[in-house]
């Protein structure tokens, strides 16, 4: 009896000691790897007009690179007020010219000929003054018509003087302020170009950078509508490490850091820069498995890896020391 009374009390101690060695040790000691995985952000892209998807440049899974074209939207619609605009600005743009221009050749010419006829008038009203004038002088004729005939020829000086000056006036181009607003008129229908044209890019999007395509939502045919995501790509750049730190590691980790993580069937090696740290704890997300670290709050770091991953795939980091 005092035999199976010791070999119980033996028993209990050594469950005891079991079970403050897997409670302490997590707190007194450090993770060896931190479990993350692969995340990977996509970018939806869109018309912003609905329409029939006349092609569709690229598959599910394809690579493709930065710049290249995607799929096209019905454009004649948006083609069609892009010539409306480029058609306006070649009004606007010759009404502006025109403004800066004088009378054409033929009006010259029509000036030019009321000039000479209104020098002839006044050469022949200014001959009368010079015949009238000396025989009013001799009382031959009244005053009174020597009065009259230097009004006409000062008349007939007036409207040379005028026609001069019509014929100035028809050489210069519009006023400052009508040439200002047909330059105003230029301005916005370039801006309308500009628009038109912006539009019609939008149906015709092209990779902002290196991608894969992950997702393709509609086919060459179908009907697509205004804003409805068309093509997904996942950028290369676009891909991180998302991993958790616990606690008191965190001091660890700075933007920019380099941290070194392995894979299963990954190259040997792998790196990645850590481009975000969350300023909120977190308790330990269930998806991810840590025998250490059940019970403690941990912090969402994120690094983007130099290597071509796929999203999804678990990770194991190796922790920074502060």
């Amino acid at each position: 009896m005092t035999r199976q009374r010791a070999l119980v009390a033996i028993l209990l101690a050594v469950a005891a000691a079991v079970i403050a060695l897997l409670v302490l040790l997590p707190r007194v000691g450090r993770t060896s790897t931190l479990t993350g995985y692969i995340e990977g952000e996509p970018l939806y892209l869109a018309a912003p007009v609905s329409g029939r998807v006349e092609r569709m440049l690229v598959a599910r899974g394809q690579e493709v690179k930065a710049g290249q074209p995607l799929f096209v939207v019905d454009p004649a619609q948006l083609g069609a007020q892009r010539d409306q605009a480029r058609a306006e600005l070649g009004a606007a743009e010759a009404q502006a010219l025109d403004a800066r221009k004088g009378a054409r050749p033929v009006e010259l010419a029509v000036l030019e000929a009321n000039i000479a006829a209104a020098e002839a008038r006044a050469r022949d009203a200014e001959a009368d003054l010079r015949r009238v004038q000396p025989l009013v002088n001799k009382g031959i004729y009244a005053p009174a018509r020597l009065d009259d005939v230097r009004a006409a020829a000062q008349a007939a000086r007036a409207q040379v003087a005028a026609a001069r000056r019509q014929r100035d006036a028809a050489t210069l181009g519009a006023r400052e302020d009508l040439i200002r607003a047909a330059d105003a008129r230029v301005a916005q229908a370039r801006a309308a170009v500009t628009g038109a044209e912006a539009r019609l890019e939008d149906v015709a999007p092209a990779a902002p950078s290196a991608a894969r395509v992950e997702e393709v939502f509609f086919q060459t045919g179908e009907w697509a509508v205004a804003n409805q995501p068309i093509v997904s790509l996942l950028p290369h750049d676009r891909i991180k490490v998302r991993f958790f730190v616990p606690e008191r590691e965190l001091a660890a980790y700075r933007l920019g850091s380099t941290i070194r993580f392995a894979c299963d069937g990954c190259a040997k090696g792998l790196s990645a820069r850590v481009v975000f740290i969350s300023p909120r704890p977190e308790f330990t997300p269930p998806v991810i498995y840590s025998r250490e670290a059940r019970d403690r709050l941990v912090y969402m770091v994120e690094a983007r890896p130099s290597a071509r991953l796929s999203p999804g795939q678990p990770v194991d980091v190796v922790p920074l020391r502060p």
